[in-house]
């Protein structure tokens, strides 16, 4: 059990199908945003070890759901664009969000595309911010292959070989999936701090 969700048993009756959507949605659905994509992988590629899932049939499946739902995120930001800054906060949609994504993409360029992968909400907003930025689709792609792959097939992987070396890695799961939620927010974190110093600074 973990923030009320069950992983494991959640996998298990989301099953392929569950997972790419689940995985698609928070790499570019503003819906997606509060998904535990992280620890949804590695579970998922510790259930795969543990004979639950099949890891050549996830794994795959997990890097096309996260490709595509950036692509997707891409093609709303491209075509709504500028009008989702005029947007008033609601139940799915902050601008806090999206300013936050806006404010990452603008320090650190493309490589925000992989980079996001690895911080929660981020993820989400980063590719619809390159859409409303125009960036370049042909930039955009390469950095969304190379980001969906670091992300979705380490974490996956991760989770499978743990699994598989481990001995009774179960007991530790809730532990690991903790440290690997806090380890994902510390970038954030420190952005917000540093922030913080420099506004503080400028007084």
């Amino acid at each position: 059990m973990f923030f009320g969700i069950d992983l494991e048993n959640l996998i298990k009756t989301a099953g392929y199908l569950g997972l790419f959507f689940i995985i698609f949605a928070e790499s570019g659905l503003f819906i997606g945003f509060f998904l535990p994509g992280d620890s949804l992988l590695f579970t998922a590629g510790f259930l795969a070890s543990q004979g639950y899932l099949n890891i050549w049939m996830l794994a795959p499946l997990m890097f096309v759901g996260a490709v595509l739902g950036d692509n997707f995120g891409y093609a709303f930001g491209a075509k709504v664009g500028p009008a989702l800054f005029k947007k008033e906060d609601s139940l799915l949609f902050h601008k806090d969000h999206l300013e936050r994504a806006r404010n990452f993409y603008e320090k650190k360029g493309p490589m925000t595309i992989v980079l996001a992968r690895f911080l929660p909400v981020i993820r989400t907003f980063a590719p619809i911010l390159a859409g409303v930025g125009k960036m370049e689709y042909k930039t955009f792609f390469f950095y969304n292959i190379l980001g969906g792959a670091l992300w979705s097939l380490g974490m996956t992987l991760l989770g499978y070989l743990l699994g598989s070396v481990v001995p009774n890695i179960d007991k530790y799961l809730l532990p690991i999936i903790l440290t690997i939620i806090f380890v994902s927010f510390l970038p954030g974190i420190y952005h917000v701090f540093k922030n913080r110093r420099e506004y503080a600074g400028k007084k």
